[in-house]
């Protein structure tokens, strides 16, 4: 409730800035193509900032509609305010500045706040950034504003096999350096970690996504041990960006009082993103992989994998750039994305076959973008997913359309 009273004493106060000569309000603008690296996402957004004031605020804004069926059987027509985002900054002094992202998410059912640090300045190469930070799996985890992406719903690796968006409380460096057309940044964090929830969830199944449900990871490390997460990205201006990163600990309580009650446990992650635009044509091309490791416990039942492998592709093609209905350099794309993932990598003890439980989706879509900052969106999904058993799949399909925007 606090977070809810935060929001519209936050509201209000803008309000009382709307008598403000609008001449005092700058809009910041941002190139959600601009030349840099996933890591720079936080501070690469549009915002709005008032003359001689410290602070800027921005935010993005995402709305669909959806009819899905699996198997023939529908819930029929579903509205959906997916999520609503504020994000603030503001530069405290020299070389020290201070961001935050609180999201509401389906329509207020979920307040979290995303994001909220201090970073620290001491060379280009040596940032130290402190708070809640969200750990750089991967490039999505980082880069995940609605508005940049040309589809409704994101991506199932990103989400589902990885917690997408998973912050936690925590410390650790960063830093970038520039060479002509070459760019290298780093990032290397210890944070909140784990918990049980990984391997004992209502999913059934090793799903890290479940430890997001635990709010007691902002006060307190499950094991007793920081979870490290780490990556370093290469990128080149004329051939894209190729991230590597890390993310690993022990998940387990595995002492009590100091005394041993368990062995240590370990969740390991290790993924690989790769991104491009093709000169020319222009075909925007980016890429995610990731393989997750879990010590599981050996009286858990096979159906919770201590292997998993997804990730996905997303191309996107300009097909028309234009002014259109007033708005200059309006721009029409056709996309895909295709995601793959594999819940149990491996065979059954028993009979050596492959265990199942693996889902695999291609999602055409059709993007009208009146401004980089606004997307329209028009999505058709065909997914098909097996059962731990390989059974016949079930076969999802049906249209979103949406709209995403910052503000």
């Amino acid at each position: 409730m606090k977070l809810i009273y935060l929001y519209i004493a936050f509201f209000i106060s803008l309000n009382s800035y709307a008598q403000i000569d609008s001449s005092l309000l700058k809009r910041t603008q941002k190139d959600s193509i601009k030349q840099a690296l996933n890591m720079d996402a936080v501070y690469n957004r549009p915002s709005l900032n008032i003359e001689k004031t410290p602070v800027t605020v921005g935010g993005y804004l995402e709305v669909n509609w959806q009819r899905l069926s699996t198997d023939g059987v529908s819930e029929g027509h579903q509205f959906q305010a997916r999520r609503l985002s504020i994000f603030m900054s503001s530069a405290i002094s020299k070389r020290v500045k201070f961001l935050t992202e609180i999201e509401f998410e389906d329509g207020g059912k979920e307040i979290a706040i995303e994001f909220a640090s201090v970073d620290v300045e001491f060379h280009p190469l040596v940032n130290f950034r402190a708070g809640i930070i969200v750990n750089p799996i991967g490039s999505f985890n980082q880069n995940h504003d609605g508005p940049k992406w040309e589809f409704t719903d994101r991506p199932i690796s990103a989400t589902q096999m990885l917690p997408g968006t998973f912050s936690n409380a925590g410390a650790g460096f960063f830093g970038k350096k520039y060479n002509n057309d070459w760019m290298i940044g780093y990032e290397a964090y210890f944070s909140g970690s784990f918990d049980n929830s990984i391997i004992e969830n209502t999913e059934n199944k090793t799903f890290l996504a479940a430890a997001k449900n635990n709010p007691e990871r902002f006060g307190e490390i499950n094991s007793g041990t920081p979870l490290f997460t780490g990556k370093i990205a290469i990128r080149n201006s004329k051939i894209g960006e190729l991230g590597f990163s890390y993310m690993g600990g022990i998940y387990n309580k595995y002492q009590e009082d100091g005394i041993i009650i368990d062995t240590k446990r370990r969740v390991g992650i290790f993924a690989l993103d790769f991104n491009t635009t093709l000169p020319k044509i222009e075909t925007f091309i980016t890429s995610e992989w990731a393989w997750v490791k879990v010590d599981v416990p050996s009286t858990y039942g096979q159906q919770f994998g201590n292997k998993q492998f997804g990730g996905f592709v997303d191309i996107v093609q300009p097909i028309l750039k234009k002014n259109i209905l007033g708005w200059e350099k309006a721009v029409l794309n056709i996309a895909c994305r295709l995601e793959y993932v594999d819940w149990n990598v491996g065979t059954f003890n028993e009979t050596g076959e492959n265990i199942g439980e693996d889902i695999w989706s291609a999602m055409p879509a059709l993007s009208f973008r009146p401004t980089s900052q606004t997307v329209f969106r028009l999505n058709y999904r065909f997914q098909k997913q097996h059962d731990i058993l390989g059974n016949p799949p079930a076969t999802t399909a049906g249209f979103n359309i949406g709209i995403s925007t910052y503000f």
